[in-house]
């Protein structure tokens, strides 16, 4: 793949936003390979998100972001620039249900999620052999009910130490706590077997069956301290009928889980998500 870097933003709108970019960057010499962009009526906020070929610029990275900083900083934006050559690193987390850890190491297997992956936490030991196939370092670090800060703090230093730059929620059973929400904004992301906002908490397909539901679904988001409420990322959904149990939708709801998980980090991993208020724009 061609090194490219990614230029994301969003700033209050105005006339002249994309004619800036846009000028910026052919004046410099700079090829765009894609660009996505959208206005929200309904908060007055703009969102763009620009690939630029890495070779047609004759300066650095950073000689990039210090050449665009007034341009910015003019405009009011939230901004971030990124190197495809510097895949983020990313850390799954998982309890003792294997299908979206499964296909999440499978997709990294092969080659289709652009990221590195230094190592796995669980709260069990069922799925140590599945990550150690990968070559993945695996760390058990179980939880005591009567003192989870512990739990919580050894997985703080593992994100830590290993210079994590998201994390992966694939069906760990565990609520973080607040202050690891708050360090990871909009890096942490989640994936709930449920069409959020409906059936949030435990069971939700349960709460389905018995609420004769015809469409269950599975909600990928960004973890707040406010459980299975924040920022939505994707969302799929799958038929079922009268004839189907909760075990029918457990069994169908997973294959909805990693599909709609897999996708969402997809998509993060290539910077296609601005993040505003509770709410997202997705170039997808």
């Amino acid at each position: 793949m061609e090194r490219r870097f990614r230029l994301v933003l969003a700033c209050p709108d105005r006339v002249g936003i994309v004619a800036m970019v846009s000028n910026f960057i052919s004046s410099h010499g700079g090829s765009i390979s894609d660009a996505n962009q959208h206005s929200d009526p309904s908060t007055g906020w703009f969102f763009m998100r620009v690939e630029i070929r890495a070779k047609s610029l004759s300066f650095s990275l950073e000689e990039l972001k210090n050449a665009f900083a007034p341009i910015a900083q003019s405009f009011n934006m939230r901004w971030e620039i990124h190197d495809s050559e510097r895949p983020k690193k990313v850390i799954l987390m998982a309890s003792r249900e294997s299908h979206c850890l499964a296909d999440l190491l499978y997709r990294y297997h092969e080659g289709e999620l652009d990221c590195e992956i230094p190592c796995v936490i669980s709260n069990h030991d069922d799925l140590r052999s599945m990550v150690e196939w990968h070559n993945i370092p695996y760390f058990h670090v179980p939880v005591d009910k009567a003192n989870k800060a512990e739990h919580f703090s050894r997985v703080s230093e593992l994100i830590h130490e290993h210079e994590a730059d998201s994390v992966v929620l694939a069906r760990y059973m565990q609520i973080l706590p607040s202050d690891v929400c708050e360090q990871y904004q909009h890096r942490i992301i989640n994936i709930h077997h449920s069409f959020l906002p409906s059936f949030a908490g435990a069971k939700p397909y349960h709460q389905a069956h018995e609420r004769g539901v015809k469409l269950i679904g599975a909600t990928c988001h960004y973890v707040t301290e406010d459980l299975d409420a924040g920022p939505i990322i994707d969302q799929d959904v799958i038929r079922i009928s009268h004839q189907d149990q909760p075990e029918d939708m457990v069994r169908l709801g997973r294959d909805v889980e990693k599909t709609v998980l897999a996708r969402g980090l997809r998509w993060h991993l290539q910077d296609r998500i601005l993040v505003q208020g509770n709410k997202t724009v997705v170039f997808n």
